[in-house]
């Protein structure tokens, strides 16, 4: 097979804009105290990557990226927050060093491990060359489903699929009884601590 040489496309300047948006939205999701923005950005984060999966071509993981990153996660995180203060509380500064080392290690194994990877879109790696050929030519026999995408999901990784449905009906569940919805357990009013503090001091001041 003859070599395939990558070069660096408009698509690939998109990627790379995707990705440094990403660590700026991840690095001030970090550095936020304020619960409510952390929200925010947690979905303006899922939308960046499921634009970043529509120029991989992974459409289906996009959509399901919007749906369930952007948009249950957030009512979700919304819907726990009726629970809980709008700010974290101050975190004493000290240093981890164990989880630095861990985090470290991680990630420069995660860089080792892609100095093996094919180049995207190369025709001769073999995704390309023998699974995604073979998924092609054998799944509308196996699967009886002409859209191959379908078959996938619902089939192959079937499992798969069930497994993040079952995840998403019981973080619903489990945010429905931390709300207490029909019962007089739940609905409590929750305020931030300065707040209260500050109403306290104009209290004992009249």
């Amino acid at each position: 097979m003859s070599e395939f040489e990558a070069h660096i496309s408009p698509i690939v300047l998109l990627d790379l804009s995707l990705l440094t948006m990403l660590l700026i939205v991840a690095f001030a999701m970090l550095r936020s105290r304020h619960l409510f923005a952390v929200v925010m950005l947690s979905g303006i984060y899922s939308l960046l990557s499921a634009a970043f999966f529509v120029s991989l071509d992974a459409v289906d993981v996009a959509f399901t990226e919007a749906a369930v990153g952007a948009g249950i996660s957030t009512v979700l995180m919304l819907g726990g927050m009726l629970l809980t203060v709008r700010r974290e509380k101050p975190a004493a500064k000290g240093r981890a060093p164990v989880a630095l080392a861990v985090v470290v290690a991680t990630g420069a194994a995660l860089l080792y491990a892609t100095i093996d990877m094919p180049a995207f879109g190369d025709p001769n790696a073999p995704a390309n060359a023998a699974i995604g050929q073979r998924y092609v030519e054998e799944t509308p026999n196996d699967i009886a489903v002409p859209n191959i995408v379908t078959a996938v999901l619902a089939s192959y990784r079937g499992f798969d699929t069930l497994g993040e449905t079952m995840v998403i009906f019981t973080a619903g569940i489990a945010v429905i009884l931390l709300l207490g919805a029909g019962s007089g357990r739940g609905g409590r009013k929750v305020a931030d601590r300065e707040a209260s503090d500050n109403d306290a001091s104009n209290r004992e001041a009249r």
